[in-house]
């Protein structure tokens, strides 16, 4: 009789169950891991609330920490006990883009917690490649961040960053605060959040604890000149839109200085147009455009998972208590999805704790 665990497992549109599902077996160049905290990414509230779940039943969650309970054969990275974090993408390593270290962009690729069973569930069993180690350092919680922290790293990396110089950050949720991190930590001359909740900005303020930086609300009519004051007059050096918004990505245009770059780590939800006069500022200043794409580089998974390990564990990378809206237990995931349905009330990221 195969082993049992517990896991949330989606079996339709709005239908998330508590159940009992078979414990996963390890084979050859796999570990099993017995998970701690999973956060409830954006993209798996659609796949629960809407219609965007690959197949049924499933089990999703990728933002996972835990500890290594098994190996298969031929493991060598990692060993029993050790603290890891979830690496979700799984890339083929055989087209032109994986050839070429483009992981994010392979055409073949499958992905943890989406396209195959994931971290909503007591254990999850995965290939060695897909975790990376952590010291005693780091906390299950921060664990649990691993994944947007290098969203964001690499978002920040996607134009040809350099300290010393002005940084806007157009949002200031989870993904706009640990860029804004970053760019800190990269020596950063100037850094700016941009956010319409007043809240968002003092927390960005706390965590920054730097004379030069600057919060600016959106809503106010007058924040376009007190983004130029801030920088006397010259706009932004690098500007990194996180928030997937209309207005904040229109506002990256006008706030762009001369020469500058641009980058679009947020994903929209909505059509996006701009006047002659908007799009013009490409031309006129001759910034750099670019977008990113999640977080990944050569040799898989890359340099963005070893510093987020490296910079959670010398403090310089921070998870506020504020970034959690909740800690729910695993019994409870239904709930936890039931919350998105009320707009704005979740406000932070919400952990599921697989032990209980």
């Amino acid at each position: 009789m195969n082993a049992k665990m517990k896991a949330g497992v989606v079996h339709a549109k709005n239908d998330i169950r508590y159940e009992e599902i078979d414990k996963p077996k390890v084979s050859d160049g796999r570990v099993l891991v017995k998970v701690k905290y999973t956060g409830i990414c954006g993209s798996d509230v659609p796949r629960v609330n809407g219609d965007a779940c690959h197949f049924f039943p499933n089990v999703l969650g990728h933002e996972f920490s835990g500890v290594v309970e098994e190996v298969g054969a031929n493991v060598s990275s990692v060993k029993v006990g050790d603290r890891v974090a979830g690496i979700p993408l799984v890339p083929c390593m055989k087209c032109e883009d994986c050839q070429k270290g483009n992981y994010s962009l392979c055409k073949h690729y499958s992905f943890i917690g989406s396209r195959e069973f994931g971290s909503f569930a007591e254990y999850i069993s995965v290939p060695e490649k897909n975790v990376v180690k952590f010291p005693e350092s780091v906390s299950f919680i921060q664990g649990a961040f691993f994944e947007p922290a290098t969203v964001a790293l690499h978002g920040l990396e996607r134009v040809n960053y350099h300290g010393g110089k002005s940084v806007a950050i157009l949002g200031g949720g989870t993904i706009g605060i640990m860029t804004m991190q970053w760019a800190k930590i990269f020596g950063a001359r100037k850094i700016s959040v941009f956010d319409i909740v007043d809240e968002r900005l003092q927390l960005a303020e706390r965590i920054a604890d730097s004379d030069s930086f600057a919060g600016i609300n959106t809503q106010d009519p007058d924040f376009m000149r007190q983004a130029l004051d801030f920088t006397d007059g010259r706009g932004f050096d690098y500007v990194y839109e996180t928030a997937g918004n209309v207005m904040t990505m229109k506002a990256a245009f006008k706030l762009a200085a001369n020469k500058a770059q641009v980058c679009f780590i947020g994903t929209p939800t909505r059509e996006l147009t701009f006047t002659i006069d908007e799009w013009e500022n490409i031309n006129r200043r001759e910034f750099t455009l670019t977008g990113s794409w999640m977080s990944y580089s050569a040799p898989f998974p890359g340099h963005e998972w070893e510093l987020t390990s490296h910079y959670f564990g010398t403090g310089q990378l921070k998870i506020d208590e504020s970034f959690i809206y909740r800690i729910v237990p695993l019994s409870k995931i239904s709930e936890a999805f039931e919350w998105f349905k009320t707009p704005g009330l979740v406000k932070g990221k919400i952990l599921v704790n697989s032990e209980e």
